[in-house]
């Protein structure tokens, strides 16, 4: 079932420390994810002529960091609605619930960090946007 109440929007996490010794960002699974943390992965050396995701998920949700450069998140939920978030600090987390189509740019030196709800499952994959758009329309959902 599709949960329409769910949207993608950005997760603050603190950042403490200063110029002068760095920083570190703290998330603690039990109190600072919707989901529970089954997977973890990272990109990197994405050029940045190109364009990746063209994808949304059934089951998965997923918070992802720009640990390192910017990444530019173009989505759509499962409501329709457009967004556009750029991640450009560490400590600045997407949220990304299922049925949620995304398009994604990287600057020339991004590092993405995803946090994933699920084990990979390529079933759960929805990579032709006309059959997300006809998934959302269906009433078996």
């Amino acid at each position: 079932m599709i949960d329409k109440k769910k949207s993608p929007h950005l997760v603050e996490y603190p950042k403490i420390g200063g110029a002068s010794l760095g920083y570190i960002s703290v998330a603690e699974a039990q109190d600072d994810f919707p989901f529970e943390i089954k997977r973890v992965y990272w990109t990197y050396y994405t050029p940045n002529e190109v364009t990746r995701g063209g994808h949304a998920h059934k089951k998965l949700e997923q918070i992802i960091f720009a640990v390192s450069g910017s990444i530019l998140f173009d989505v759509e939920d499962a409501n329709g609605s457009r967004q556009r978030f750029e991640l450009d600090e560490p400590h600045l987390g997407l949220y990304l619930p299922p049925f949620t189509w995304r398009e994604i740019k990287f600057s020339h030196n991004a590092v993405l960090l995803c946090l994933a709800s699920e084990l990979f499952d390529e079933a759960d994959y929805i990579r032709n946007y006309s059959e997300y758009t006809g998934l959302l329309l269906s009433t078996e959902l």
